[in-house]
Order: C-alpha cells, then structure tokens, then sequence
C-alpha cells in the first residue's frame, strides 16, 4: 500500500476507536444506570457519572424545536458536514499535514458517535459525565457530555490552531 494512503487510513481507526468507545460507554449507562439518576460520584461531588438525555445539541440548545427542524439541523446538516469533512479527507487537492489528518478523524469519529444517538434513539442523546466547574462561564456544574462530545470539542480545538498556527506560504504584499 503506498505510504502517502496509508497515512490517510490509519487515523481512520482513531475514529473507530471513538466510535465504538462512545457507543459502548453509552450502551453501558443505559443498561446499567436509570435515567435521570447519578449512578456514581468520585473526588467528592467533582465528578458524577450520570444517566440523561439531550434532545438537542449543546448546551441543550434547540430542545424546543419542531420535530422538522431537528431532523434537518441535527440529522441532515450533520451528515453533509460528514460528507463535506469525508471528501476533503480524501481529496487530492486539499493539503493537509499528518496532524491534520488525525485532527478530522477525531471529528469524524465524535460525529458519527453523536449522530448514531440521534438517528437509533429518537434524537435522544446518551451523556453521562458531569463536572462540577465552580461557577465557571456562569455554570455550577457543566452540562454533561460524553465521549462523542468530548472529540468534537477537542477536534475542533486542535483545528483551530492548526490552521491559526499554519503558515500559508504565500504573503500579499498588500497586507499591513
């Protein structure tokens, strides 16, 4: 297999990875941990492994919306953006860095974890971990996550610097 593929293939396992964590640890709370209810606490009331639903994305935002429009905003423009991210991972006229490349694999894998929720459990996704922030952004405690959330967060970080970080190789000269 030529290197420069398999370079491309590879972080594809990463979301895999992602996937199948995000997907069991959700199988698990469900199974295991009533909904609604905390199931376990550590350092204190720090951490909370919790069992509840978000009918919305984040920050709960759109739980009101009309069945319509949450099939178009949280199921439809999620799978173009997956295309789109898909086609640009594997065009051959967009350059993107070995980093990079590991970088959308993450949130490939973040987003199809979280779309699988809304698709296979009525737009009902499965968080779990909560944390307490001590008044951070307003919040006494952050409203909880999961794996799928987590990735996305973290890709969409990272994307953000590299393409802040990343220099273009071509100046204008007409900038001052």
């Amino acid at each position: 297999m030529e290197k420069k593929h398999l370079n491309k293939v590879t972080p594809l396992l990463l979301t895999v990875a992602i996937i199948l964590a995000d997907q069991l640890s959700k199988a698990w709370i469900v199974t295991n941990i009533p909904e609604n209810t905390i199931g376990y606490r550590f350092f204190g009331d720090f951490l909370a492994i919790i069992h509840v639903r978000n009918t919305a994305i984040a920050f709960s935002m759109g739980t009101s919306l009309p069945l319509a429009v949450k099939f178009v905003g949280f199921i439809l423009v999620p799978i173009f953006l997956l295309i789109v991210v898909f086609v640009l991972y594997w065009s051959k006229k967009v350059e993107l860095s070995r980093f990079q490349y590991w970088v959308l694999a993450l949130f490939m894998g973040g987003g199809i974890g979280n779309l699988i929720d809304r698709i296979f459990r009525s737009f009902r996704v499965v968080d779990f971990i909560s944390v307490k922030v001590y008044g951070f952004l307003g919040f006494e405690r952050w409203p909880t996550w999961n794996i799928s959330d987590a990735s996305l967060v973290i890709s969409g970080i990272l994307l953000a610097i590299t393409i802040l970080l990343t220099p273009t190789g071509k100046k204008d000269t007409n900038d001052v």
